[in-house]
């Protein structure tokens, strides 16, 4: 049994590992998977940036915009699935009044999150030729959408401090804020970077 073990571990190992070349051969052959890995050292989480994002390289391909739009729509499709998943908390039955008040909290956060972050998509589409007085206002207005939405993920969070709040929901709820918020920073570094160019 124990030699079965082993064989079988040695196995996944070697799996594992032909399949991690492999993907990074493709990921330095691949100009799009380039530009991305690239692009995402500007950010606070590269790993998740280029995970979010590589899956998108097709439609990325080098743009910097489509970049920026594809960070953000990873953002609002992440922000809405939380916000589906918090929705669902508040029918849990025993829950503490406090926790009830702390899920009802995150839940109009994590909302004003997705219609922030859908408001910032909205800018980039508005954006006009780089330089001119509306692409600087649209960009600004982009900026301090995924800024504000930044700060939603944070307070959701802060409801749920202390030790009176520690427990599963508060662990299921950090665990997908927290996802929010890294791919939320990434699309913001994107976007300043992107300002920056522009």
């Amino acid at each position: 049994m124990a030699t079965f073990s082993l064989t079988f571990l040695s196995f996944l190992l070697v799996l594992t590992t032909t399949e991690f070349a492999a993907a990074v051969a493709v990921a330095t052959t691949n100009p799009a998977a380039s530009f991305i890995r690239t692009s995402c050292r500007a950010t606070t989480y590269p790993a998740v940036c280029v995970q979010s994002l590589s899956t998108y390289a097709t439609v990325i391909q080098k743009s910097p915009k489509q970049l920026v739009m594809t960070a953000l729509s990873v953002s609002v499709d992440k922000a809405q699935s939380t916000k589906t998943f918090v929705s669902r908390l508040t029918k849990f039955r025993g829950l503490k009044p406090r926790e009830y008040a702390a899920i009802k909290d995150c839940l109009e956060e994590v909302s004003d999150s997705v219609d922030r972050l859908s408001k910032s998509v909205q800018e980039l589409k508005r954006l006009g030729r780089a330089g001119g007085p509306e692409y600087i206002w649209h960009l600004s207005n982009l900026q301090t959408w995924v800024s504000a939405a930044l700060t939603d993920d944070s307070t959701c969070l802060d409801g749920f401090s202390g030790r009176a709040l520690n427990g599963r929901i508060k662990t299921s709820i950090r665990a997908r804020m927290n996802n929010v918020a890294q791919v939320t920073s990434n699309a913001l570094a994107l976007c300043n970077k992107y300002a920056g160019k522009y």
